[in-house]
C-alpha cells in the first residue's frame, strides 16, 4: 500500500459516495485509475465494505452499552453465538478480567437487560459486567497510516 492508496482510503472514509473522478483530482488520477485503485483495495480485503453512518438514536437504538462477558471456558468459537443477537454491534474476545467485551446498542434499558439474559444463554458464559455509556463525544474510523512523509492526511476539498 502506498501514499495514494492511504489518501483514498482516507477521502473515502469521509465519504463514500465520492466520485472517481473527485477522488482522481485529490490525488493526482484519472478516474479510471482512482477506481482501479479502489477495487484492489477491495480486492485484497483493505476495505471490507462501503456503509453509512447512521444516528443509533434516530432508529431508535439510544442506549448504548459496552458489556464485559465471563466465561468458565474459552469463548473464542463463539462467535456465531454473539452474532445471533441483533442488538451487538461488535463482540471481541480479550485478554484481562473477562473472556469477552461486546458493544450493545439497545432501545431501553429493559431490552439491555433482555439482551444480557441471551447472553448468559450462551454455553459457557457465567457473567456479565455492563457500563452504560451515557454521552458519545466521538467515533472515528481506523485511519490509514500516515503517508511516509508523515502528517495527517488532508481532508476533501468540496
Amino acid at each position: 500500500m502506498d501514499d495514494i492508496d492511504r489518501r483514498l482510503i482516507a477521502l473515502l472514509q469521509q465519504d463514500a459516495t465520492t466520485a472517481y473522478a473527485a477522488l482522481g483530482k485529490e490525488v493526482g488520477l484519472s478516474a479510471g485509475a482512482a477506481h482501479e485503485r479502489v477495487r484492489k483495495l477491495r480486492e485484497r480485503g483493505v476495505i471490507r465494505r462501503t456503509t453509512i453512518d447512521v444516528d443509533p438514536a434516530a432508529l431508535g437504538r439510544g442506549v448504548l452499552a459496552f458489556v464485559m462477558v465471563d466465561s468458565t471456558a474459552w469463548m473464542g468459537d463463539s462467535a456465531e453465538a454473539f452474532a445471533a443477537i441483533p442488538e451487538i454491534q461488535e463482540a471481541h474476545v480479550i485478554a484481562g478480567s473477562a473472556a469477552v467485551l461486546v458493544k450493545v446498542r439497545a432501545a431501553t434499558t429493559e431490552e439491555l437487560q433482555d439482551v444480557l439474559r441471551r447472553l448468559y444463554a450462551i454455553e459457557g458464559v457465567s457473567g456479565t459486567q455492563a457500563t452504560v455509556s451515557l454521552e458519545t463525544f466521538f467515533e472515528r474510523p481506523v485511519p490509514p497510516a500516515p503517508p511516509s512523509g508523515g502528517g495527517a492526511v488532508k481532508p476533501i476539498r468540496r
